[in-house]
């Protein structure tokens, strides 16, 4: 966005500033999808909590994708897909166990 401001003084030299400012864009629904997969991280051995938790990173940062920047996002999405099969991998290897 510019915008151009002008201006005079005492003297009507008619000086002009152009003021450039930039938008700052956000993925909101990334970050949250973030932060809710670090969360889910230390809380995945959690029952209930940290499986709801999971899934809502999951979904959050899977709907930020979508959106720009991205970064944050995809980033979630890649937390969140290793701590599900994470997840997969030790109950697995518990069920396993008890199986014998």
């Amino acid at each position: 966005m510019t915008e151009e401001v002008k201006s005079t003084d005492q003297n009507n030299s008619g000086q002009t500033f152009i003021i450039n400012s930039q938008e700052k864009k956000s993925n909101g629904v990334g970050t949250a999808g973030f932060v809710l997969a670090l969360i889910a991280l230390f809380l995945g051995w959690v029952p209930i909590l940290g499986w709801i938790v999971w899934v809502l990173g999951l979904i959050l940062s899977f709907v930020g994708v979508f959106k720009t920047p991205r970064g944050m996002a995809i980033a979630g999405l890649v937390i969140s897909l290793i701590g599900i099969i994470l997840l997969l991998v030790v109950f697995a290897s518990i069920g396993a166990a008890f199986a014998l």
